[in-house]
């Protein structure tokens, strides 16, 4: 019987650092071939340095090029089982946020003439489909309503709040305004969303009333729209540290949304959710409801189709039959 050799120390190094160095080039190539964000690269560096530590661990003889479906088998188990710090077992979509990283990854390993597996045998984890959560005119109307305007974090929150519904923007877009960006007379400003797409946003003529009384109580000449409020003076501050963060502005619309006793909980991307879905309402078509959105493909906009059945009901009880 032939007695298995385990790898040396300095081999198993050399295979380790070959799967990073490839990690590392395929984000590089993300970054500057593909124009990703930061938060895109950021979170494949995440997704692909979980399989890289799961790979090593398991497949420490293995060469990624020798991959195959038994090994994504039990790496699917893996992260089905994965407990993360807060105790909970990931999602089936962040599992499948994991899977689509992979595959992306061999896709470019396959357009860099590496013999891999091909990315398509790997199945993404079934979802379910996610109800689209969104408030009515109403709703927003109470919403709006929440922040105690006569104070500076009220001014401030209720500033925010207005421009998430006028303007659809996603909270990572909202927090990277700056205030001499914004042509508050012509009521727009330009903002490089998800993929780098750039595009022009409208703002409405009450958004821009509660963003001039904000800025009105500001004291400082920071340049971002919406600035944390500190105890000490933001002039002392460190300029990194001034500017609010997404997860910042996430609690703020939270905490409003239990406070107007809403039957959801309310982030920023219902507030996203309730913009498209107004306008579709008032009748507008979807491929300016995409525009306004930044979606790169009219399938994702597609979601809020749903709101049109009252509109194609009305259609159809206004004009079926009205030619025989």
């Amino acid at each position: 019987m032939t007695k298995s050799v385990e790898p040396s120390p300095a081999e198993n190094k050399k295979a380790r650092s070959e799967l990073d160095r490839l990690f590392e080039e395929f984000l590089e190539y993300l970054e500057i071939e593909k124009n990703c964000s930061p938060l895109t690269l950021r979170n494949y560096k995440h997704y692909l340095k979980r399989f890289s530590v799961w790979f090593k661990r398991e497949n420490s003889h293995m060469e990624v090029e020798k991959m195959g479906l038994e090994q994504i088998k039990h790496y699917r188990v893996f992260l089905a089982r994965y407990i993360a710090h807060n105790g909970k077992r990931l999602s089936l979509i962040t599992q499948s946020y994991h899977v689509i990283a992979l595959r992306s990854f061999l896709k470019w390993m396959i357009k860099h003439d590496y013999r891999v597996m091909a990315p398509e045998k790997i199945e993404l984890p079934k979802t379910e489909s996610r109800s689209l959560k969104f408030l009515n005119t109403e709703q927003v109307e109470r919403l709006l309503a929440q922040p105690a305007i006569e104070s500076e974090r009220g001014l401030r929150d209720k500033a925010i709040m207005e421009v998430l519904f006028s303007t659809g923007l996603r909270v990572s877009e909202l927090v990277s305004l700056d205030r001499n960006k914004i042509d508050l007379g012509r009521r727009e400003f330009g903002v490089v969303g998800k993929g780098r797409k750039t595009r022009l946003v409208f703002l409405s003529e009450r958004a821009v009333d509660w963003i001039k009384r904000y800025l009105a109580s500001r004291k400082d000449r920071w340049t971002p729209l919406f600035v944390r409020l500190a105890r000490k003076p933001l002039e002392t501050m460190e300029p990194n540290k001034v500017r609010l963060t997404a997860r910042s502005v996430q609690r703020i619309v939270a905490r409003y949304g239990r406070l107007a006793k809403l039957p959801l909980e309310i982030t920023p991307h219902v507030l996203r959710h309730s913009f498209a879905t107004d306008l579709l309402i008032a009748g507008a078509d979807l491929r300016s409801v995409q525009e306004m959105l930044g979606h790169k493909n009219i399938s994702t906009t597609q979601i809020y189709t749903h709101v049109t059945n009252k509109q194609l009901r009305e259609v159809h009880e206004a004009f079926h039959g009205k030619g025989r």
